[in-house]
C-alpha cells in the first residue's frame, strides 16, 4: 500500500499547466510546509513536499489555492529518480495528491494569508455565522428553516 496524508501550507503559488494534445490535462505543481511533530535544537522545524495534481484536481489548485493556505492533503508518494548530464544518479520523491482539502476555515485563512478567498462562491447567499465566546459557531436568526435536518 501506497497512502500518504499530509497536512501543511503551500510555500508559494501554484503552476499550473496543461498537456497538449486532443485531450489536454491540467498538471499542477507546489510545494507543501508540513511543522514537524518534535522538533530537535538545530533541526529544521519543517519538511517540504513537491507535490503534483493532476486534471480536476490541479484545476481545483490553480482557482483556489495560493500561497499560505493550509491544506490536507491525501495521496501517494511516487519515486523520480533520474540520471542527470554528468551520469549520476539523482534520486527524488514527489507526492501524488489524490485528495485536497481546506485545512482552515476562511476566515482564519484571511487572517493567517492576510488575504481572503471565497472558494465556489459559498456563504454569498446567507449572511455569516459568527463566532461565540465558547468557540461554537452562533447561527443566525432565520436559517433554521432552511436547515435539511432539525
Amino acid at each position: 500500500m501506497n497512502k500518504i496524508i499530509l497536512m501543511g501550507r503551500l510555500t508559494r503559488d501554484p503552476e499550473v499547466r496543461y498537456s497538449q494534445g486532443e485531450s489536454s490535462l491540467a498538471i499542477g505543481r507546489f510545494s507543501l510546509a508540513v511543522d514537524r511533530r518534535f522538533k530537535r535544537q538545530g533541526e529544521a522545524e519543517a519538511d517540504f513536499f513537491n507535490c503534483t495534481a493532476f486534471g480536476k484536481q490541479a484545476e481545483f489548485v490553480e482557482k483556489y489555492l495560493k500561497q499560505g493556505t493550509k491544506i490536507l492533503l491525501s495521496g501517494r508518494v511516487q519515486n523520480d529518480n533520474y540520471t542527470n548530464k554528468e551520469g549520476q544518479k539523482v534520486y527524488s520523491v514527489q507526492i501524488i495528491a489524490e485528495e485536497i482539502e481546506f485545512a482552515e476555515s476562511k476566515a482564519a485563512a484571511s487572517n493567517n494569508a492576510g488575504a481572503s478567498f471565497n472558494p465556489g462562491g459559498f456563504g454569498n447567499e446567507m449572511p455569516e455565522p459568527s463566532q461565540s465566546a465558547d468557540g461554537f459557531m452562533n447561527i443566525p436568526t432565520g436559517l433554521e428553516e432552511e436547515l435539511p435536518f432539525s
